[in-house]
């Protein structure tokens, strides 16, 4: 599992143990520990988007469902994360190859994914989605 992976397992854990209250809050939280403050890496919105737009409908078990995301442009990786979701529940082998899920999310566009799928596989293997 990568790092970004890891945040939202342990930003979960955050929420359910009540050391951070919105799932943005728990996602700053993790990234920090884990990117460093500021970094690209702790600021790059794909994943996070992917994070926070789980979170929004509710697929993130403990996680009840409200307005998380905080820029208009994350609708593209909430969209990417629904979709592998939705792919996952009709085909959990997806969970194997995640450049498969990616084609198979993207339907052919010639795009790279962007640690999207590692939030939402992550999530799946751990559990978390409902």
């Amino acid at each position: 599992m990568n790092k970004y992976g890891q945040a939202a397992i342990k930003a979960i854990k955050l929420i359910e143990t009540n050391q951070a209250s919105t799932a943005l809050e728990a996602w700053n939280i993790t990234t920090k520990e884990l990117f460093g403050i500021g970094t690209s890496s702790q600021k790059k919105g794909c994943p996070k988007n992917a994070f926070l737009g789980l979170c929004e409908t509710g697929l993130v078990s403990c996680i009840p469902q409200g307005n998380y995301t905080v820029r208009s442009d994350s609708s593209k990786n909430k969209g990417y994360a629904i979709r592998a979701v939705q792919l996952l529940k009709e085909n959990p082998i997806l969970t194997e190859n995640k450049n498969a899920l990616w084609e198979l999310v993207i339907d052919g566009e010639a795009k790279k994914h962007n640690s999207q799928m590692d939030v939402v596989l992550a999530l799946w293997k751990d559990g978390r989605i409902s």
